[in-house]
């Protein structure tokens, strides 16, 4: 007797095909916003709770998932662009404030640079959990056709 394979259905009778470039897209954005969340997170002039390599992998992430919004046309891609520019631009502050206080500055990074640099990350942190619900909201409300 031959075995029937059932058909691929998801429940509600969606296929389950997956858009690679969704899920790619959302990873980086994703990604983006934990990175940056781990890194903000702890006392805002401690530079023993504040990894700069995870500074560094936010602000990479987040020019990653910054080139991947540049091929949407829709208002709600310009709305992702905008804050993903915004992350951008106050994650590359907030290293190079960290690379003065420890490299040209003569006091180091002190709890004033230390701060500036926390501040400025969650900023960005803050264009992060927006962009994110952006995601979200355009999941919930994508109709298969």
């Amino acid at each position: 007797m031959p075995v029937r394979c059932p058909e691929r259905r998801a429940p509600g009778g969606y296929a389950r095909n997956v858009n690679l470039e969704k899920v790619v897209f959302g990873f980086f954005v994703l990604l983006a916003a934990t990175l940056n969340f781990g890194f903000f997170l702890g006392d805002l002039t401690d530079a023993r709770v504040h990894n700069i390599y995870e500074l560094y992998a936010a602000v990479v992430v987040n020019i990653i998932a910054t080139v991947l919004k540049f091929g949407d046309r829709t208002q709600i891609g310009a709305v992702h662009l905008a804050t993903s520019l915004v992350a951008d631009i106050q994650l590359i502050a907030a290293a190079a404030i960290w690379i003065y206080a420890n490299q040209v500055s003569a006091t180091g990074l002190d709890a004033g640079a230390m701060s500036s640099v926390t501040s400025l990350s969650g900023g960005a942190l803050l264009a992060n959990i927006v962009s994110v619900t952006l995601l979200v909201t355009e999941t919930v409300s994508y109709r298969r056709r």
